[in-house]
């Protein structure tokens, strides 16, 4: 690990900036269509979407997920305006792997913002495939501790890590080396990929590791492939070659369904409204993830996250009120809201 690491941070945010087609706009969430209802028989005004997420109440499911850190003023900044804004709107908000806390030991200040959000679930975020590149479970809840984390995301990239120039691509036997982390640690560990989505066998490993929540992270969304592709320096096109690779986010949360029993599902991937947050939850997801249509606020300041968050909350009340669903668990895994599925 070296400086590079740091680095990495501000490229990726550049190249989010300079391609739009980072963003792959699958639109998968449009296939689906909802049953209106003509009576929902409730008053706009009596919608309750708040629920609970890691023993803390949100004003509606959403997490802010994973985007930065690092100790350039504008990672830092960025991640100061996420978290104000998730304390004001009353959601969770994951944090970018922090890794980089161990190359460069200033990042750590864009981590420490439990000042900034107090009341509000905050996710820590490290590559699980760190654990067979010598990250110990000590440096592990050195993460946590800095950010005062209410859960661990462990991050599954293994297109990005193959696109990645310098990218760590020793995936072998992870499972067993996260079912050894989990025991050492007294907060939930939350399994994620980065936007390739999780097959129902990712889960099957998953849930032997001690891992009860998973976020599906589909395909649809920004590509992370699509961004090392900027990264690289040789004439490959592998990252664009596989930048539309994966699984989508409304596939994964319907072939994870089965598994509702023994796990929690966060749906992120490709959503960019309320909503698709709606047509989530009713898939079986408890909470979704967005990172994309909040980076170029976050940019500006936390006032401009929040004027986003309280629109995508709106759309997503709204949507509850037009199926005639008093309160999220109306919503829950509920097919009866699907009108057809193209």
């Amino acid at each position: 690990m070296t400086d590079l690491t740091n680095d990495r941070k501000l490229e990726h945010i550049r190249a989010i900036e300079n391609d739009p087609l980072t963003d792959r706009s699958g639109h998968y969430f449009d296939q689906i269509r909802l049953m209106h209802r003509a009576f929902p028989e409730i008053a706009l005004g009596e919608v309750d979407s708040s629920c609970d997420f890691l023993g803390k109440k949100l004003s509606f499911p959403m997490l802010i997920s994973s985007m930065t850190g690092g100790d350039h003023q504008l990672v830092k900044q960025v991640n100061q305006n996420l978290a104000k804004a998730a304390q004001v709107c009353g959601v969770a908000m994951a944090v970018g792997s922090q890794r980089v806390m161990f190359t460069a030991p200033s990042a750590r200040e864009s981590f420490q913002l439990r000042d900034f959000a107090p009341d509000v679930p905050l996710i820590s975020n490290i590559g699980a495939v760190q654990l067979n590149c010598g990250m110990s479970s000590e440096q592990i809840q050195d993460a946590i501790d800095c950010l005062q984390a209410d859960g661990l995301y462990l991050h599954l990239n293994p297109l990005q890590e193959a696109v990645q120039p310098e990218g760590d691509t020793d995936f072998s036997n992870l499972g067993n080396a996260i079912a050894k982390l989990v025991k050492t640690l007294d907060i939930p560990v939350l399994l994620k990929e980065v936007g390739s989505g999780l097959s129902p066998a990712d889960i099957e490993i998953g849930l032997q590791a001690g891992i009860s929540i998973f976020d599906v992270a589909g395909s649809g969304g920004t590509s992370w492939s699509r961004i090392e592709h900027h990264r690289r320096q040789d004439s490959s096109d592998l990252g664009l070659k596989f930048q539309d690779w994966g699984i989508s986010t409304p596939t994964a949360l319907k072939m994870a369904n089965p598994y509702l029993g023994r796990a929690t599902l966060v749906s992120s991937g490709g959503l960019r409204d309320g909503i698709d947050m709606v047509k989530s939850v009713i898939l079986g997801a408890s909470i979704c993830g967005m990172a994309a249509p909040l980076l170029k606020p976050a940019m500006e300041s936390s006032e401009a996250v929040v004027t986003e968050i309280e629109k995508i909350k709106t759309e997503f009340r709204t949507a509850m009120f037009l199926l005639g669903a008093r309160d999220v668990a109306a919503l829950f895994n509920n097919p009866a809201h699907i009108l057809e599925a193209r």
